[in-house]
C-alpha cells in the first residue's frame, strides 16, 4: 500500500485535489504509517480485496520511549517522512534483517532501502555474506546521544558470541535439536539465526550433526565435535554420546 497511488474515483480525487482538500495522490497511507509509528505504535494492518480496503489500527503503544527518541531525532537530524518510518520500525523492533525490513515498507528489493535508512546512523550486521540477511538496528550511539532507554534483546547479538552460545548449549545438552537450542537460547533470536550459526559451525567443524538431509524427519541432532572445547567445563570433550539401546 505504501508508494502506491490508485484512483479508486477519477472525478471524487480531481474534486478533492481541485478543492484543496488532499495533498497529494498516494500520500495518506504513508501519513499513517508515519504517524503511528512516531508515536510507539504498531504499522497499520491492511487488507485489500476488489472491492474495498480494510485498515487495522492499533491503540495500544508498543513502547512509549520511542515517542521522545523520535521526536529528539528529528529535532537533530530534520528526518523526512520515510525517514521517520524507518526509524520508528527499527525502534520498536530492536533488529529487523533486510528481508523483513524490505517487506514491511513494500519495496521491491533490499537494494531499495538505501533512501530509507543511508542518511541515519543505522548499524548493520552482515548475516553469512548475504544481503538479505544482513540485520539493520539503531547505532548504540545514536541511542546514548539521545538518551533513549531501552531493553536489553539479543536480537542484536553478535555472530560469534551466538556462536559461543550456541556451543555452551550444545555442550550442556548433547543430542539436542535446532528447536531446543533455540528455546533455550531465546526465543526473541529468529530460529534462521541459530539454524545459520549451527549450520556454520557443523562447516567449520565445531559441531556435527546427524539427519541433515532434506526433508528429514526427525530433525537433526547436534553434539559437539570430539576435541572441541565444551565452555561449561573447559575440557575435550569425546566422542559422540553413544545410540540408546
Amino acid at each position: 500500500m505504501l508508494h502506491t497511488t490508485v484512483r479508486r474515483n477519477e472525478h471524487l480525487a480531481r474534486l478533492f485535489h481541485d478543492l484543496k482538500l488532499m495533498e497529494r495522490e498516494g500520500s495518506g497511507f504513508d501519513k499513517i504509517f508515519e504517524v503511528l509509528l512516531s508515536q510507539g505504535r504498531p504499522a497499520p494492518e491492511l487488507i485489500e480485496t476488489h472491492d474495498r480496503v480494510q485498515v487495522t489500527v492499533r491503540r495500544r503503544i508498543l513502547k512509549p520511549e520511542v515517542i521522545d527518541f523520535i521526536a529528539k531525532a528529528d529535532q537533530t537530524y530534520q528526518l523526512t517522512q520515510r525517514e521517520r518510518i524507518a526509524l520508528g520500525l527499527l525502534a520498536q523492533h530492536d533488529a529487523m534483517t533486510a528481508r523483513e525490513l524490505a517487506a514491511v515498507l513494500e519495496l521491491p528489493s533490499v537494494e531499495a532501502l538505501q533512501p530509507w535508512i543511508k542518511r541515519l546512523l543505522v548499524g548493520s550486521d552482515p548475516g553469512a555474506g548475504r544481503t538479505q540477511a544482513t540485520r539493520y538496528f539503531v547505532d548504540p550511539g545514536l541511542l546514548r546521544t539521545l538518551n533513549f532507554v531501552g531493553g536489553t534483546t539479543l536480537k542484536r547479538i553478535e555472530p560469534h558470541r551466538l556462536a559461543a552460545l550456541i556451543v555452551e548449549d550444545v555442550g550442556r545438552y548433547p543430542k539436542s535439536r535446532i528447536g531446543d537450542i533455540h528455546e533455550r537460547i531465546g526465543l526473541e533470536i529468529p530460529r534462521s539465526r541459530i539454524r545459520r550459526g549451527i549450520e556454520q559451525l557443523v562447516k567449520a567443524g565445531k559441531l556435527m550433526a546427524e539427519g541433515v538431509k532434506s526433508g528429514t524427519l526427525p530433525p537433526p541432532v547436534i553434539w559437539l565435535k570430539a576435541g572441541s572445547i565444551c565452555p561449561p567445563c573447559a575440557k575435550p570433550l569425546h566422542q559422540k554420546p553413544e545410540q540408546s539401546p
